[in-house]
Order: C-alpha cells, then sequence, then structure tokens
C-alpha cells in the first residue's frame, strides 16, 4: 500500500537517509533525476514561465480565446489553437509565452554539476536545464517534436551542447544526455503541445518507438528521481508511465505539502514510488 512508502517527515531520521540515499545515487549516475514545472516553487524560485499546464492553457487563452468547457486544459485549448489559427500560430505563441525569464534554479545547478550522471530528464518547456548545462561541452540533448510539420517519420531530434542539430543516435561518447520529451523552447522551438501531437506518438509509445534508444538503454541499470512532477492528468501519466517502464528502480519521487489526487496516489502505488516529504533544499544541499 502506498502508506508504507510514506515514511516521512522531513524532521525524521528516515527522511533524511532517503535523501542522503537519493543524493548518492544522483552523483553514483544510478538514479535518473525526472524534473518537472514544480521545482521553481519548490525551490522557492521565481520564474515568469507558467509553470503548470494549467497556466500554459491561460496564457494560451490570452492570445486566442477558448471555449470555455476546455479553457483549462493546456492539449485541448493548444489543439483549437492550431486548428483555428494554424500550427505556425500555435509554435510562435508558445515560444512568446516561454521566451520569459526561467532561471535555473539550484537543483538545476547542482545536477548540471554531477559528471557521473549520465541523463537527466526534463519534461517542461523552458531553457532552464539547458542554461545551467551551458558551462559544460561534453552533453547532448534530444528533444521530442512534433510530427505537425514533419514530412519524415521522426520523433525527437537530437542537438549539441552549442544548439546545433546533430544527425545520428546519441551513444556512449557523450558525458551527459538531457531529454525532454515534450520538446522545449530552445534551441529550436519544439513543443508537443496540442491533442493532436500525442496522437501518434500514444499509439506508438506503449511498444516504446517514441522514446530514443540510449534512453532505454540507460533507465535499463537504473531507477528513477521525480522532482516538481504532478501526475493529476492522464497525458502526464502516460508519459511517465512510458519513459520508467522497464527501469531497474527504485523510483522515488518528491512531494510538496499539496494533497495527491486519488489517480496521483494510484499511480505512485502503480511505479512503486517511495514518497519523499522533504524540503527539496535538503537534497540540493546533500548534491553539492
Amino acid at each position: 500500500m502506498l502508506e508504507s512508502a510514506l515514511p516521512i517527515s522531513s524532521a525524521t531520521p528516515d527522511a533524511a537517509f532517503l535523501v542522503e540515499e537519493i543524493a548518492a545515487g544522483l552523483r553514483d549516475g544510478v538514479l535518473i533525476p525526472y524534473v518537472g514545472p514544480g521545482v521553481f516553487a519548490a525551490s522557492g524560485e521565481k520564474t515568469e514561465c507558467p509553470a503548470t499546464p494549467e497556466a500554459v492553457a491561460a496564457a494560451l487563452h490570452l492570445r486566442a480565446p477558448a471555449p470555455g468547457r476546455i479553457r483549462a486544459n493546456m492539449w485541448s485549448v493548444a489543439q483549437f489553437i492550431e486548428q483555428r489559427r494554424h500550427r505556425k500560430t500555435l509554435t510562435s505563441f508558445m515560444a512568446d509565452i516561454f521566451a520569459k525569464t526561467a532561471q535555473p534554479t539550484p537543483l538545476h545547478r547542482a545536477l548540471a554539476k554531477l559528471t557521473g550522471l549520465p541523463l537527466i530528464i526534463d519534461v517542461w518547456y523552458d531553457s532552464a536545464m539547458r542554461d545551467a548545462l551551458a558551462g559544460r561541452t561534453d552533453w547532448r540533448e534530444i528533444q521530442g517534436v512534433s510530427r505537425a510539420l514533419e514530412f519524415t517519420d521522426i520523433w525527437h531530434k537530437t542537438y549539441d551542447f552549442a544548439g546545433a542539430e546533430m544527425s545520428g543516435a546519441v551513444g556512449g561518447e557523450v558525458g551527459a544526455l538531457l531529454y525532454k520529451p515534450h520538446g522545449g523552447v530552445t534551441p529550436a522551438k519544439n513543443f508537443l503541445v496540442a491533442d493532436s501531437d500525442y496522437v501518434e506518438v500514444l499509439t506508438e509509445i506503449d511498444i516504446q518507438t517514441p522514446i530514443p534508444a540510449v534512453v532505454k538503454a540507460l533507465r535499463a541499470t537504473r531507477g528513477f528521481v521525480f522532482i516538481g512532477c504532478r501526475f493529476h492528468d492522464q497525458m502526464l501519466r502516460t508519459y511517465a508511465r512510458q519513459i520508467a517502464k522497464y527501469s531497474a528502480g527504485p523510483n522515488y519521487i518528491f512531494v510538496g505539502p499539496d494533497d495527491l489526487t486519488r489517480n496521483e496516489q494510484k499511480f505512485l502505488q502503480e511505479l512503486n514510488m517511495i514518497v519523499v516529504k522533504a524540503p527539496l533544499a535538503d537534497l540540493v544541499a546533500k548534491l553539492g
């Protein structure tokens, strides 16, 4: 039961032990960070970019008013704009929304310094993680791409540390890989955001086709640490489930003071997540 995995007050020795265990796993490269937009609030950092799907929906609605029944759903509002105004308009809106400042948090910077960490998964559209890695040249980035304007059978694109697109698969020659499955504003304004973007992806993701081979290889011997993530929407759960699928574990999740929905609790049980209710600053301190 989920309750058996909830130790966890930040004042207890159990929580402190878990944070140390997670920090060691990240330093040694045996745990993969899965970073969501909630990391900004959890770090006490302000960002000008929206940090929830609902906030993105509101920002899109300001640019192209959507019907009330879908107004709070990012994927549906994006689909409405694509259908009424064209895909290029949706991309322009998203680029404008995420052109605003999202400074790297202490966690982003701490992860960027871990030379033994082979993979960082970032599931939001901002550039904070890329910016944190800017001092290094030994890393590459893979981003999921929308197939709306593509003419080939493509699921993702690869970029070097300077933002130039690369051809060919990424292998063991890089020190670190940043994987953004939903795309990102930099370097090329790739956004999986409309319902139509996910039609083919969700058809194929159960057999793992859209997930890069290098990500599948790295997760096979590792577990995940979910940080700044909520799973109150089926789309968010589906992606996390399929990316973590076939990983070796264990899986941890840092949760904030907000109550988890029933669907979130079930999802955490499904992935056998160990829930950590400790300040994110504790983890950052251990990583430093």
